[in-house]
């Protein structure tokens, strides 16, 4: 097989045309590395080392690109890259990223965690939802949960205040509060407890 042209094309890919006819393409930089010029000859055990090495390269910026945009726990990274790529090429990648403490589950999860608490009002079991959604290991939520001090009525509170006290006027409001708080995990005893504070709900 004798390669007859490389034309450059978006994204940091070049088309490969073998005897005369488009064959793939391929990352520009393994190609230069993999010095596959114009009039070379290949081999198949050749040519597939330079796939291997371009979906490598290419899986590799993408898992960097996606961690640098924000922090991604191991499964979350994973379902991503296997979208575009095969195990045995994702896998490795993902495995040096751990190693490199560039994706670190216990790091995702206490940061997550925090963030849902704080900026979104979850309760516990809301919270160990989400954690669970992500992918991450349930003795590591049981730990992060335990470090993580939750108000459950004062996480209520907020939430009222912030979306539904003017809906608490009248029952379909009620229940639309009560149902959007049930979804966040909070037990009816919690919820049935702070709306007493704002109504009298003890007859309904």
């Amino acid at each position: 097989m004798q390669i007859t042209a490389v034309e450059p094309r978006k994204k940091g890919l070049s088309a490969l045309y073998i005897d005369g006819e488009f064959a793939m393409k391929l990352d520009t930089e393994v190609l230069i590395a993999h010095r596959f010029d114009i009039g070379r000859e290949i081999d198949d055990e050749t040519l597939h080392e330079c796939v291997q090495a371009s979906d490598r390269k290419r899986c590799k910026d993408k898992a960097m690109w996606l961690i640098s945009y924000r922090d991604h726990s191991r499964k979350e990274l994973c379902d991503k890259l296997r979208r575009d790529y095969p195990d045995e090429v994702y896998e490795p990648v993902v495995a040096r990223l751990e190693e490199l403490g560039l994706v670190d589950d216990s790091r995702y999860a206490r940061r997550y965690a925090s963030d849902l608490a704080a900026l979104k009002h979850l309760s516990e079991r809301g919270i160990r939802q989400k954690l669970y959604e992500k992918g991450i290991d349930r003795d590591l939520i049981d730990e992060v949960l335990g470090e993580l001090f939750i108000d459950e009525k004062e996480q209520i509170r907020t939430i009222i205040e912030r979306k539904y006290a003017r809906a608490l006027d009248d029952e379909k409001g009620r229940r639309r509060c009560v149902n959007a708080l049930s979804r966040m995990g909070f037990s009816w005893s919690d919820i049935k407890s702070v709306l007493n504070e704002y109504i009298d709900i003890s007859e309904e």
